[in-house]
C-alpha cells in the first residue's frame, strides 16, 4: 500500500538523531515566510488604502530579499548556521516592527519602503534543513532523494497553511494580527533552529586560493555553469507560480467566486505535495540531469490543463481538477533541481548556492504575477493561463540549452566531496563562456 510504503520510508529518513527536531523548528520560520506575502496584503489595504503601495511594498522587499538571501546564505557557508541565523534572526524583527509602528502611527510611505527593504535578512531555514540532510546523509543517495522530496512537501504544505492562517488572524483579531504573528513565528522557529547544534553541518576545511584544480573559495557559485542554468530555470518556474496565483484570482472574479480562488491555489499546492511525497518514494533510475529535464517536459504538458480550462469558460470545479493535475509536476522538477544544486556546488558553497536558486524563485513569481495582472486587465480571464504555460515552456528551453552543464561530475562519493568540488570547479571555468552563450540564446 502506498500508505504503508510512505510511512515506513519517512520513518527511515527520521531514525536519524535529532532530525525530528531540526524539520519541526525550521516549519515554524517556513510557515511564517508563507503567511508575509498576505498579511501585508490586508494590512496595507485596510490601514492606507492603496493597492497600489501594496505593491510598491511588496516588490521593494522581493527585490531586497533575492538580493540578500544569497549573502546570508554565504555568510553560512563561511561562519556556520548558528553563528549566523541567530543574528539575523534577532535583525529581521526590527524592520518588521518598524513596519508595523510606521503603519500604525500614519508616517509616511517611504518610511514604509524603507522598513521592507531592510526586512530582507530572513535566514533561508528550507535551504539550511536540506544542507543538514545532505550531511546526515551524505554516504546515502537514496535518503537524500527521499529527503528533499519531503522538503519540497512541506514547502507546498506551507504555502497552503500560510496564507490561509493569516487571512484568518487578519479577518478575525486585527489587520496588524497576520504580520506580528508571521512575525513571532519565524523569530522564535529560527532561533530554535539554530539550537539544534548536533545535526549543523560542521564548517568545510579551508580551500588556499592557490590549490590546483579548486575554485576560489571567496568566489560566487555562479561560476559554476550548471548552477547558472538552474537559476534561470527557476526564474522561468517562478513566472509559473506568480502567474498562475493572479489569473486564478482574476478567473474565480469574474466568475463572481473571489473568495473560492483561495481553494483552488491550494489544490495546486495539494497536487504539488503529493506528488513530491509519492516521487520520494521512487528509487532514482536516472542522473538528476535527465530527470530535471523530464521534470520540465511534464511541467509543460500538465500546464496546458488549465489553459484549455480557462479558455473553454469551464466551473470552478473542473478549473480546480486542471489545477491539481498541473500541481503534480512541479515537485519532482524542484526536488530534482535542488539535488543538482547540491551535487553541482562543493559543500563549502551549499547554502549560497540553494539560496541563489530560491531567489531565482523570488525574482520569477514577481515577474509572473506582474505580466498576468496586466493580461487580466485587458484579456479575457482564461487568456492569463497562457502565461504559466509559456513560462513552463520557457524553463524547459532554458534547461535544454544547458543540459550538458546539468550533468554531474562522475566518481564523487558524495554531494558536495572534495573530489566533485574539483570536477565541477574545472569544468565550469572551461566552459563558463560557451555556456553564457547558450542560455542567453535561449532567451
Amino acid at each position: 500500500m502506498p500508505s504503508r510504503a510512505l510511512l515506513t520510508s519517512y520513518r527511515r529518513l527520521f531514525a536519524a538523531p535529532g532530525a525530528v527536531a531540526f524539520t519541526l523548528t525550521g516549519l515554524l520560520g517556513r510557515l511564517a515566510l508563507s503567511m508575509n506575502g498576505v498579511a501585508l496584503v490586508v494590512l496595507l489595504s485596510e490601514r492606507r488604502g492603496s493597492y497600489g503601495l501594496v505593491g510598491a511594498v511588496s516588490a521593494t522587499g522581493l527585490v531586497t530579499g533575492a538580493i540578500g538571501m544569497p549573502l546570508i546564505g554565504r555568510l553560512v557557508d563561511r561562519y556556520g548556521q548558528a553563528r549566523v541565523t541567530v543574528p539575523a534572526a534577532l535583525y529581521n524583527a526590527v524592520p518588521l516592527t518598524g513596519l508595523l509602528l510606521c503603519v500604525r502611527l500614519g508616517a509616511p510611505d517611504w518610511t514604509l519602503l524603507l522598513c521592507s527593504a531592510a526586512w530582507a535578512a530572513a535566514p533561508n531555514l528550507g535551504g539550511m534543513a536540506r544542507s543538514r540532510w545532505a550531511h546526515l546523509h551524505r554516504d546515502d543517495p537514496a535518503a537524500r532523494h527521499l529527503a528533499n522530496s519531503f522538503e519540497q512537501a512541506l514547502d507546498e504544505l506551507c504555502f497552503m497553511a500560510g496564507p490561509v492562517l493569516a487571512m484568518v488572524l487578519c479577518t478575525t483579531f486585527a489587520p496588524e494580527a497576520g504580520l506580528v504573528t508571521a512575525g513571532a513565528l519565524g523569530t522564535t522557529g529560527a532561533l530554535l533552529f539554530a539550537a539544534q547544534r548536533r545535526t549543523e553541518p560542521p564548517l568545510p576545511p579551508p580551500v588556499s586560493a592557490g590549490s590546483v584544480g579548486s575554485a576560489d573559495p571567496a568566489g560566487s557559485p555562479l561560476r559554476v555553469p550548471g548552477l547558472r542554468v538552474l537559476v534561470l530555470t527557476f526564474l522561468a518556474t517562478g513566472m509559473v507560480f506568480g502567474a498562475t496565483e493572479i489569473t486564478t484570482v482574476a478567473y474565480a472574479d469574474a466568475l463572481g467566486h473571489k473568495a473560492s480562488a483561495g481553494l483552488l491555489l491550494a489544490l495546486v499546492a495539494a497536487g504539488s505535495c503529493l506528488a513530491g511525497l509519492l516521487f520520494g518514494l521512487l528509487a532514482p533510475r536516472r542522473a538528476p540531469g535527465p530527470r530535471f529535464l523530464l521534470g520540465a517536459t511534464a511541467m509543460v504538458a500538465v500546464l496546458l490543463l488549465p489553459l484549455a480550462a480557462g479558455l473553454g469558460g469551464a466551473g470552478l470545479g473542473l478549473l480546480g481538477v486542471a489545477l491539481f493535475a498541473a500541481g503534480t509536476a512541479t515537485a519532482p522538477t524542484m526536488v530534482t533541481g535542488m539535488t543538482l544544486v547540491q551535487e553541482l556546488l562543493p559543500r563549502r558553497q551549499f547554502n549560497e548556492g540553494m539560496a541563489m536558486a530560491v531567489s531565482g524563485i523570488v525574482v520569477g513569481i514577481s515577474a509572473g504575477a506582474a505580466l498576468a495582472g496586466a493580461v487580466a486587465e485587458r484579456a479575457a480571464p482564461g487568456t492569463g493561463y497562457a502565461l504559466p504555460a509559456a513560462a513552463a515552456g520557457l524553463a524547459l528551453l532554458i534547461a535544454l540549452a544547458g543540459r550538458r552543464h546539468l550533468a554531474t561530475p562522475g566518481g564523487a562519493s558524495g554531494p558536495g566531496s572534495d573530489g566533485a568540488s574539483r570536477a565541477a570547479a574545472s569544468a565550469g571555468s572551461a566552459a563558463a563562456d560557451n555556456s553564457e552563450r547558450i542560455v542567453s540564446a535561449s532567451l
